[in-house]
C-alpha cells in the first residue's frame, strides 16, 4: 500500500457514497445519512473531545484549528465552533466538494492536499490539529511523516488531538483483520460487500507514535484506548503537546 494509492481509494470513495465513506454505518450505505444528522455526530464526538482536552488544561477555544483528513467536514464544522478559523484539509476533491456544500456559511475553509506532508502550511500555524478516524487508513511510514509535520506546524503551547488503529479486537470480524492478508480483506470487501474502494486498516503501535512525536519536538500528554465494535478495531487516542517556547 501507496500514499498514492490511499488517495485513489478515498477519491473514488468519495465520488461513490462520501457521507458514509467518512462515518460508516450499515444502514447509512447508498446515500441514506441525513446531512444534518451527520454533522450532529461530529458536534456529539468534538464536545467530548474538548471536554478531554479541558481536563487537561488545553482549550476550550483556539485561534487556528487543522482538520487534518476532514472528508466531508464533519468535524470541521464541529470545531468551528471552538475556534477562530478552522482548516479542514483532505487528498479526495469529491470529499471537499461536499464539505463546502454542506458549509454554505463558509465558516471553514477546505484545502486539498496531495502530497505526504503539511508543505503547504508554514511553521507554528496552528494552535490545535485534529484528526480522527483518518490516519488508521494510512501506511505506517506515511503515518510516521505526518506525525512530525503536526508537530512542525503546532505553535508553541498547541496541541494536537490524534487516533490510530492499534489492534484488531477478538470478534469475528477483528480476527479476519488479524489473520488474513491485507490484499484478501481488500478483495472481500470489493467483490463481497461492494465497496466502491477498499478501506486499508493500519496497524501502529503507541509506542512508535511516542518516539516519533518525541524525535520531532513534541510530547504525548495523554492517551486513552477505545474499543470500536463497529470498526472491530482498538484505537488509541492521543493528546501531543508542542514544547516548544
Amino acid at each position: 500500500m501507496s500514499f498514492d494509492d490511499v488517495r485513489r481509494d478515498w477519491i473514488r470513495l468519495g465520488a461513490h457514497d462520501p457521507l458514509w465513506a467518512v462515518y460508516v454505518a450499515a444502514d447509512k450505505r447508498g446515500g441514506r445519512w441525513d446531512p444534518a444528522q451527520f454533522l450532529a455526530t461530529g458536534r456529539e464526538d468534538v464536545a467530548a473531545s474538548v471536554g478531554w482536552l479541558g481536563r487537561l488544561g488545553f482549550g476550550p477555544r483556539w485561534a487556528r484549528v487543522l482538520d487534518f483528513g476532514c472528508g466531508a467536514g464533519r468535524l470541521s464544522q464541529a470545531l468551528a465552533a471552538h475556534a477562530d478559523e478552522v482548516v479542514g484539509v483532505d487528498v479526495s476533491p469529491p470529499m471537499l466538494e461536499v464539505a463546502r456544500r454542506l458549509d454554505p456559511s463558509g465558516r471553514c475553509t477546505f484545502v486539498l492536499n496531495s502530497s505526504s506532508n503539511l508543505s503547504a502550511f508554514d511553521d507554528a500555524s496552528f494552535d490545535l490539529v485534529y484528526s480522527e478516524l483518518v490516519l488508521q487508513h494510512l501506511p505506517a511510514p506515511v503515518i510516521d511523516g505526518y506525525l512530525t509535520e503536526f508537530v512542525r506546524v503546532l505553535r508553541p503551547g498547541g496541541v494536537a488531538l490524534l487516533q490510530c488503529t492499534t489492534r484488531p479486537l477478538w470478534t469475528v470480524k477483528g480476527t479476519v483483520w488479524r489473520v488474513a492478508p491485507g490484499w484478501l480483506v481488500h478483495l472481500a470487501q470489493r467483490v463481497f460487500l461492494r465497496y466502491p474502494a477498499p478501506m486499508r486498516m493500519t496497524r501502529y503501535a503507541p509506542e512508535r507514535l511516542r518516539s516519533v512525536v518525541a524525535a520531532a519536538g513534541g510530547a504525548v500528554a495523554a492517551s486513552e484506548p477505545v474499543d470500536d465494535r463497529t470498526t472491530h478495531w482498538r484505537s488509541t487516542r492521543f493528546v501531543v503537546s508542542s514544547r516548544r517556547s
